[in-house]
């Protein structure tokens, strides 16, 4: 039985997100359809909604509904500190912390040749233009410590002291309360190298 082209086309388009198959996408479509009509409009809606509001922060590239984001146009961040980030819920996941004043570049993507993702394909120019500014003296690559987020900090990292910028990279190593049994020997190894004096 060959299934309606609506429906059909609305399964594909469940399949674009991460992580979802064509048997998920199918479930979604079906339980949207059938148990929660009102909630695949507010969806629909929701996803049209931020379509046409959100772009790229001018200063950032992190999603606004302005020219600046409202932490680049906070004036009480530390302009001096450029924290690199590869997606927006990275950026999120700092401020969380409470740690960190300075303000931020999202890349929207890290390095991956195997996906066809480049330099040019995640704004290198923009995040150079961003900190050569006059303002920043410290970039901090707070990339994930995936083999694409390695390559992308030492990508960064070559790049931004050839314009004699002072890079740093976010510490690793044993998280808070964790046990030495059970972290994997490559933590503990580098929790080891980045011991630091008390």
């Amino acid at each position: 039985m060959k299934i309606p082209s609506s429906l059909d086309q609305l399964i594909d388009a469940l399949r674009i997100l991460p992580g979802v198959g064509p048997k998920s996408a199918q479930r979604m479509a079906y339980h949207l359809l059938q148990r929660n009509q009102s909630g695949a409009a507010a969806l629909a809606h929701a996803l049209a909604d931020a379509l046409t509001k959100l772009r790229h922060c001018q200063r950032c590239n992190t999603f606004t509904e302005f020219d600046l984001c409202e932490l680049c146009a906070d004036p009480a961040r530390d302009k001096r500190q450029l924290c690199v980030v590869e997606m927006p819920t990275d950026l999120l996941r700092i401020e969380q912390t409470l740690a960190f004043k300075g303000c931020y570049f999202v890349l929207m993507g890290k390095l991956s040749p195997l996906d066809g993702v480049g330099p040019d394909d995640i704004h290198f120019d923009k995040l150079l233009a961003r900190a050569q500014d006059g303002e920043v003296e410290e970039v901090i690559l707070s990339t994930n410590f995936t083999v694409e987020g390695e390559a992308t900090a030492h990508y960064l990292a070559e790049l931004l002291r050839a314009q004699g910028l002072r890079v740093s990279r976010i510490a690793r190593g044993l998280p808070s309360g964790g046990e030495l049994e059970h972290v994997d020997s490559s933590t503990l190894a580098q929790a080891l190298l980045e011991r630091r004096s008390l």
